[in-house]
């Protein structure tokens, strides 16, 4: 099959420009841009929700080598706004392929341009810091993009789990989802049985809701700005608190409904990437936009000797020295730039990781934490069935 080759521009907010080709005309797309160094997963990040309005530079040197199947998305839209690509491969071959990633990305029109110099823009971008972008096919001359830049929202203060999160509340029941079947096969089915985990969506990956599921728990989701008395309503055993995209800091009314939970109840708690920020502000942390992000397979997180290889994504971080308080504990950092990688509560049964233990795709390392997380549901759950039995007797 033949493609048309259309020239196309990467413009960057202080002006560096790109030049590279497209096959889709028409296009002008504007973003974040930012870099991912993991050499598998492009079907996962495009379609991943904490990836919502950014243009990714995979610097992996060529794309689409495996094609695309319909078992791996992470949600049913592409949410990203481009991609930037050495090359793009347009004989793929991979056993579980379903559709090349040429036809994908015609198809789903995702903006994007190849044939540059990731390796360039990729050192550029860690020079400088991440910054607002434009991939375009229909204007090359920069005069006429520059100006557009200006009213560009930055990602800094910008709410994006409303645009992700669900609308209404649903429980997942059933997920045919073939990826980890090495995790599966070695997950108890009925470790987590008879345990209702409500899990707040602030932009949550399928893979997440796959390894809870596969645990046999009872998963009700509900949307990033449920109140305290909804989720309460529900009685659930334990909660989850999802990745997501954007500022943590801004999501005031989800901040607000998680210090609740924590303060009047012994709920346990589990955060991952966005869930742990918005953990660690409920118990009056702060955070800070970090220079270019981790985005990526391979960012080794640990303490004292100790570390395990996580998969990450995430341009926002907890600030070290607000932590330095009576309620919690530094478990992990990352050891690339000593950031904060996770925390535990003191008294209560919380902790949260800035990185994703489900992986997809990545090491497994932190799987363990899905079943740490159940475990400590569980105990919690049989010793409020006690006391609540032994109080019955009492009376």
């Amino acid at each position: 099959m033949t493609y048309n080759l259309y020239p196309a521009i990467l413009m960057l907010k202080d002006s560096k420009i790109y030049k590279g080709w497209t096959l889709l005309k028409p296009i002008v797309s504007f973003g974040e841009v930012v870099f991912n160094t993991g050499m598998t997963g492009y079907q996962e990040i495009m379609t991943d929700p904490s990836y919502a309005e950014q243009i990714i530079t995979f610097t992996y040197p060529e794309i689409g080598n495996t094609g695309i199947n319909y078992e791996d998305n992470e949600s049913n839209k592409i949410h990203i706004k481009g991609i930037v690509a050495k090359n793009l491969c347009f004989s793929p071959s991979n056993w579980r392929q379903q559709e090349s990633f040429i036809n994908y990305m015609l198809k789903n029109k995702i903006p994007h341009i190849f044939g540059i110099d990731t390796r360039a823009l990729t050192k550029h971008l860690r020079k400088t810091g991440s910054m607002n972008g434009c991939i375009s096919s229909e204007y090359l001359n920069p005069n006429l993009l520059s100006f557009k830049f200006k009213n560009l929202p930055q990602i800094e203060g910008n709410d994006l789990v409303k645009q992700v999160t669900t609308s209404q509340n649903y429980e997942f029941q059933d997920y045919a989802h073939q990826c980890f079947s090495y995790l599966q096969y070695k997950t108890d089915k009925t470790y987590g049985y008879g345990l209702k985990i409500i899990l707040i969506d602030f932009g949550v990956k399928q893979n997440i809701l796959s390894r809870l599921y596969s645990y046999g728990c009872s998963i009700h989701i509900l949307p990033a700005t449920s109140s305290y008395k909804e989720i309460i309503s529900r009685n659930p055993d334990g909660i989850l608190l999802s990745n997501g995209p954007g500022d943590p800091s801004v999501i005031t009314y989800a901040i607000k409904t998680v210090k609740k939970i924590i303060t009047r109840t012994n709920i346990p708690i589990f955060g991952i990437c966005m869930g742990h920020q918005v953990i660690s502000l409920a118990l009056e942390a702060e955070t800070f936009k970090l220079k270019f992000g981790h985005r990526g397979l391979n960012h080794p997180s640990g303490i004292q000797q100790k570390a395990e290889v996580t998969s990450q994504n995430h341009g926002f971080a907890v600030t070290k020295k607000s932590l330095c308080n009576k309620t919690i504990n530094v478990i992990q950092f990352n050891l690339n730039d000593s950031t904060v990688a996770a925390i535990f509560h003191k008294t209560k049964p919380i902790f949260s990781v800035q990185y994703h233990p489900e992986a997809s795709p990545g090491p497994h390392d932190s799987d363990y934490l899905f079943k740490y997380f159940i475990s400590l549901t569980k105990q919690f759950k049989q010793y409020n069935n006690y006391t609540n039995s032994s109080s019955l007797q009492t009376l």
